[in-house]
Parts: structure tokens; C-alpha cells; sequence
């Protein structure tokens, strides 16, 4: 009876100290990454004017720098914050440059991560996406676009695991933009860039 006694201590002391050391070594909340993206525009536009084509304005494809903050509020769930730097975009008409226009998008996301205790980890997220438009310059002044874009993003993506702090990343996002052209007349259409945005980048959590 004593030896079982004994025995059940020991193994609860062992049991004791393995959750000890698992809280030691459990991952911090903050997980920040640097991706490169690759930003390519559905370029989807009104008739100018309401007549004739769709889809003439265009913008062109762009690879771009992005930093991205996340907080887990447990080891599932997680809110990521990601910027950039104001973006210049070229405009085109019929395939014709017709000038360009600067613009800032941070995007807020909240995750689900399936499985973070493993080596791979994907994840899911949907969020709000802003977007700041500046610095237009269309047909010498002639046009202009609206200032900002409000609208959802779709996420997913999977992380890998290297060691306790440091991941690789593979993202894409589904982010929705939208920008009236006007002129001094009015509204002329309807710019729909709704870019998908694929990254790849590292991660380091703290």
C-alpha cells in the first residue's frame, strides 16, 4: 500500500512538473511578421458615363512590402493588424496610362487558428478593411477619385512552425476596394479593384 502511495506522489509529481515546464515554455502572445505580397486587382469598372464597355480603367499588378501584428487572446483565436506604406498605383484607360494615385490600406482581422500546438498551423479570418486614397493625378487633373474605401476581407493562410519563436507564412487575402471617378460633371463610374493579396513572409512570436 506504501509503494503505491509512493508511486501515485511520483507520478503526480511528475505530472506537476510537466504542466510546470509546459507554461514556461508557452508561446507569447505577440506574433509579428514581414511578408512580401503580391497585390493583383479584379479591375472591375462601370461604363464611363453609364454607355458603352465595362472594364476599361484598369490598374496594374504590383508586388508590395507589408508588416502585420497579431495578439492571441487564446491559443485559437487572434485579432492581426496589417499595414503598409502609402502604395502608388498606376490607372489605365483601354490599356492607355492615364496617370496614378497613392493608397494606404490597413486591414483588421480576427483568426481562428485549428491547430496551434502544431508544426503547421492553419488559419481562417474575416475583418474590415479601410483604405486611404491620395496623391491622385488622372488625365492632367481632369478626374479624380473618391478619398476612401471601407469594406470586408477574407482571409486564410498557414503558418510553420521552425522553433518556438520563429515561423514561415503563406497568406491570402481577399480584400474588398471600391472608389467612385469623378469629374466635374459627377460620377463617371465605378472602380471595383477587390484585390486578392498572396503572401509569404516570417513570423516571430513573443
Amino acid at each position: 500500500m506504501k509503494r503505491s502511495i509512493a508511486a501515485l506522489v511520483m507520478i503526480l509529481s511528475a505530472a506537476a512538473g510537466s504542466q510546470a515546464f509546459a507554461q514556461q515554455v508557452q508561446e507569447g502572445p505577440w506574433l509579428v511578421r514581414v511578408r512580401a505580397v503580391h497585390l493583383d486587382p479584379a479591375n472591375k469598372s462601370d461604363p464611363i458615363g453609364g454607355t458603352g464597355a465595362a472594364n476599361r480603367l484598369t490598374i496594374d499588378s504590383k508586388t508590395i512590402p507589408e508588416v502585420d501584428i497579431s495578439y492571441f487572446f487564446t491559443p485559437n483565436w487572434a485579432a492581426e493588424l496589417v499595414l503598409t506604406y502609402p502604395q502608388k498605383q498606376r490607372v489605365y484607360l483601354d490599356g492607355s496610362d492615364i496617370g496614378s494615385f497613392k493608397h494606404l490600406p490597413p486591414t483588421l482581422t480576427l483568426q481562428y487558428h485549428f491547430t496551434p500546438e502544431k508544426t503547421f498551423s492553419p488559419y481562417v479570418g474575416a475583418g474590415i478593411n479601410y483604405t486611404r486614397i491620395s496623391s491622385v493625378h488622372l488625365l492632367n487633373g481632369s478626374a479624380d477619385l473618391e478619398s476612401s474605401s471601407v469594406g470586408p476581407a477574407l482571409q486564410a493562410g498557414i503558418d510553420y512552425k521552425i522553433n518556438r519563436n520563429w515561423s514561415l507564412n503563406l497568406d491570402v487575402k481577399k480584400v474588398y476596394i471600391r472608389s467612385d471617378v469623378s469629374n466635374a460633371a459627377g460620377t463617371i463610374s465605378q472602380v471595383k479593384v477587390d484585390p486578392w493579396l498572396i503572401g509569404v513572409g516570417v513570423g516571430y512570436r513573443f
